[in-house]
């Protein structure tokens, strides 16, 4: 028989994993299965900790024997048979660090190994790096593009880019114009209109300009 069972974090919505395991494998074979895929550190004390649908304890599960068998010793079966419907799975013993496992039925696919089938949002060690997925932001900081009003200025172009419209591109074109134009008359003003091949002719009598 194969299981689904979903992989979540407290209190996140922008995080889960989705596996199918066979009634046959063990505890140990789908802790490997999550730490390969989710990156969890490979030289830390990990543990099952097995509730029942009231969220009560039923037992503990290790990499020792803690009075309910060791992980390698214990199947999905056997797990189920004793009314686990859960588990808090800590990856990391000595920090308290944990991801929940929730039973979630029988799967018509098979599985002759834990598998991940679905996932959401990066690896937990994000969200311990400050990661905050979307989904759980606060609602006034929630914002995406396509609530942007029609009317507000768009970005992209020479008009997004300034900020401004394509009327006042024409105006400024206007104002160009009209600066062009002052700037032609300022240079016909400086010029001498007596001196038409732009030099002044001197026969010795006249008075040099100083």
């Amino acid at each position: 028989m194969t299981y689904k069972y979903r992989v979540t974090l407290e209190g996140i919505k922008g995080f889960y994993r989705v596996y199918l395991i066979d009634g046959a494998s063990t505890l140990y074979s789908f802790h490997k299965q999550m730490r390969a895929d989710m990156e969890f550190p490979q030289d830390q004390l990990i543990l099952f900790k097995g509730l029942d649908s009231k969220g009560g304890l039923v037992a503990r599960f290790g990499l020792f024997d803690l009075g309910a068998g060791a992980v390698d010793q214990i199947s999905i079966s056997q797990t189920i048979k004793n009314g686990i419907t859960s588990f808090v799975y800590f990856y990391d013993v000595t920090n308290k660090k944990s991801v929940n496992i929730t039973f979630e039925g029988e799967s018509p696919e098979s599985a002759p190994s834990p598998v991940l089938v679905d996932s959401k949002g990066p690896d937990p060690i994000e969200f311990e790096n400050g990661y905050v997925a979307f989904e759980d932001l606060p609602a006034e900081q929630r914002h995406l593009p396509s609530d942007d009003d029609d009317d507000k200025p768009r970005k992209g172009g020479l008009g997004g880019l300034l900020n401004i419209s394509l009327d006042d591109l024409d105006d400024l074109s206007d104002e160009d114009a009209d600066d062009e134009d002052l700037d032609e008359d300022e240079d016909e003003e400086e010029e001498d209109p007596d001196d038409e091949d732009g030099k002044l002719i001197y026969d010795g009598t006249e008075e040099l300009p100083v």
